[in-house]
């Protein structure tokens, strides 16, 4: 049985009771009602009603969800987490199977009980409904990377706002249609009311593209690491991560509408770079999430640091070291049918591949339509010029120069319909070479280096390359007005008394945090390296002693008993 003052001191250290004052802890703590459950007990049961809110006091519990190929794993859970909590708002049926996976204790509250904490301090309400939106996301996404023995604990896109705000521009655009169209009547003539809807066409697509850019960022908080994905559809894909023992700090930005509306970017500094969760909702709560779990974190780190020291000190003295082995990773997934024709479209004008621990980006679109432009243009001619001539010839057949056809015994084809696919076949070549030779132009960060290749269709090749930890410093440029709209520019790499230049990428400040992240990343692996080296030094110092210590107590005793004697 747990007592009133453990409860609260363990309820201080989870976020979800951050805005409560003594009192109201004081208040949850009475009202909580500690229930004992074996492992394998389940504890709750999808498809059920229920009126329990749990927190974990001690051991683990799973979380699943019916599947029609059997039981989905959805998160494992430990001390400190909770759940029960998504019924209170919604009324409805328990969403997912609990089952503990070892003896534990946890602590019951009604929903009644929560009801009334919720109204006499409303402050905590933003808190559940992060937890709850997040549960929602997660259940619906549920991203493949996601390790089994990692729990998702915040999920969350940019705050609506944000898709409001860029669809401004696209809703204003409509009024051009609409005097299209009143210009038609006007003049009593149909071809305006055409461009009219290729024009609404165009700006609804536009506004799709916006809201499909929006709803394909995320930001998340795990049992493990911080995480931002960005995607733009078929351009850009990227997820930048670190692990929540790399946090260094969590800082807020607001401004004046953020505070109102209640959205704002939450910065997580970390060894590794830099992780901004921009203008999410909530975000004072995100905030103390993101610490709650980095205090998690600082705690399995400091405790992983004295089992180290302890294992090496007993594998000097010969111990027996004890079993602190992880639980296994996902297994790998079943090899998928490979489609050839997809991969191929998918990768023929991404900027941004990540293929293992290497990331490949290549010069922006805009610079291969600065090469292309001129075929492009002559071939769309071109194939427009024989497409008006195949509907000229069948709308006005002549028997002396049909399409396709035998004239004097002789099949005859029109000599434009052969003249142009011919003519055009030049300009496919050079469009080809064009896209070939800006294909081949990448730039590389890998684990441990950078690389720029230059290379041209069956020419020469240049490469250059520059070990991460001799980078000085990076930065990044957009230059003119094209720069900034289309968002591409060029990171500069200072590495010794030279520079490298990865040249008009897309989103530079990405491929800037990308070098400096890994860089970061890469000395951090060699601190840890010399860490443990002098782990391993200290350890057998700290062996030695004891190896002696029984030799020095023999030899302080037989001086004192010379001295004595």
């Amino acid at each position: 049985m747990t007592s009133i003052p453990e409860r609260i001191s363990f309820l201080k250290k989870i976020h979800l009771f951050s805005a409560l004052t003594e009192d109201d802890l004081k208040d949850v703590a009475e009202a909580l009602v500690d229930e004992a459950f074996k492992a394998e007990d389940v504890i709750v049961k999808e498809g059920t009603m229920g009126d329990t809110f749990y927190v974990i006091y001690r051991g683990t519990v799973k979380v699943t969800r019916k599947q029609k190929k059997g039981n989905q794993l959805l998160a494992n859970l430990v001390q400190q987490d909770f759940f029960g909590e998504e019924e209170l708002f919604s009324k409805g049926k328990r969403t997912a199977t609990i089952t503990a996976t070892s003896d534990c204790v946890l602590l019951a509250l009604h929903h009644e009980k929560l009801a009334e904490l919720l109204k006499r301090a409303p402050k905590v309400k933003p808190n559940f409904e992060v937890v709850i939106q997040t549960h929602r996301l997660w259940r619906r996404l549920h991203f493949k990377w996601i390790r089994d023995d990692e729990a998702v604990y915040f999920l969350a896109r940019k705050h609506p706002i944000l898709l409001w705000r860029g669809l401004v521009v696209p809703t204003l655009f409509l009024a051009v249609p609409a005097g299209t169209i009143f210009w038609g009547l006007l003049i009593g003539a149909g071809w305006p009311f055409g461009l009219a809807a290729a024009m609404i066409l165009g700006i609804l697509g536009w506004m799709g593209w916006l809201a499909m850019d929006w709803e394909n960022d995320y930001y998340i908080v795990t049992s493990q690491r911080v995480i931002w994905m960005e995607k733009v559809v078929g351009i850009f894909d990227s997820r930048m991560e670190a692990p929540l023992g790399t946090i260094l700090s969590v800082g807020v930005e607001t401004d004046a509408v953020g505070r109102i509306l209640d959205y704002g970017n939450v910065i997580v500094r970390t060894f590794v770079g830099k992780i901004p969760f921009n203008n999410v909702h909530h975000p004072y709560h995100a905030s103390r999430l993101v610490e709650e779990y980095w205090g998690r974190a600082k705690e399995k780190n400091l405790g992983a640091e004295k089992d180290a020291m302890k294992d090496a000190i007993r594998k000097r003295l010969g111990l027996p070291i004890p079993d602190r082995s992880a639980p296994l990773p996902n297994p790998p997934a079943a090899k998928q049918k490979v489609n050839l024709f997809k991969m191929f479209f998918l990768n023929l004008f991404r900027l941004r591949m990540e293929e293992g621990e290497t990331v490949t980006y290549r010069k922006h679109t805009f610079v291969l339509w600065q090469q292309v432009w001129f075929p492009t243009v002559m071939n769309v001619l071109l194939f427009f010029g024989w497409l008006a001539r195949i509907i000229y010839l069948l709308f006005n057949p002549n028997p002396d120069d049909p399409l396709i056809g035998i004239v004097n015994g002789r099949l005859t084809v029109d000599s434009l319909i052969l003249a142009m696919p011919a003519v055009s076949i030049p300009f496919w070549i050079w469009w080809i070479y064009q896209y070939v030779d800006w294909k081949n132009d990448i730039f590389q960060v890998t684990p441990d280096q950078i690389i720029d290749i230059d290379k041209t269709p069956f020419g020469s090749e240049e490469r250059r390359a520059a070990a991460l930890e001799n980078i000085l410093s990076t930065e990044y440029q957009r230059i003119g007005l094209l720069g900034n709209i289309f968002n591409y520019g060029t990171v500069y790499i200072a590495v010794g008394g030279s520079k490298l230049e990865f040249q008009d990428v897309y989103d530079p400040p990405s491929v800037q945090s990308d070098i400096d992240r890994r860089r970061m990343a890469r000395t951090a692996a060699k601190n840890a390296a010399a860490s443990a080296t002098e782990r391993e030094r200290m350890a057998e110092w700290v062996a030695t002693y004891h190896r002696s210590a029984e030799e020095f107590r023999r030899e302080e005793e037989a001086r004192k008993n010379a001295n004595s004697g």
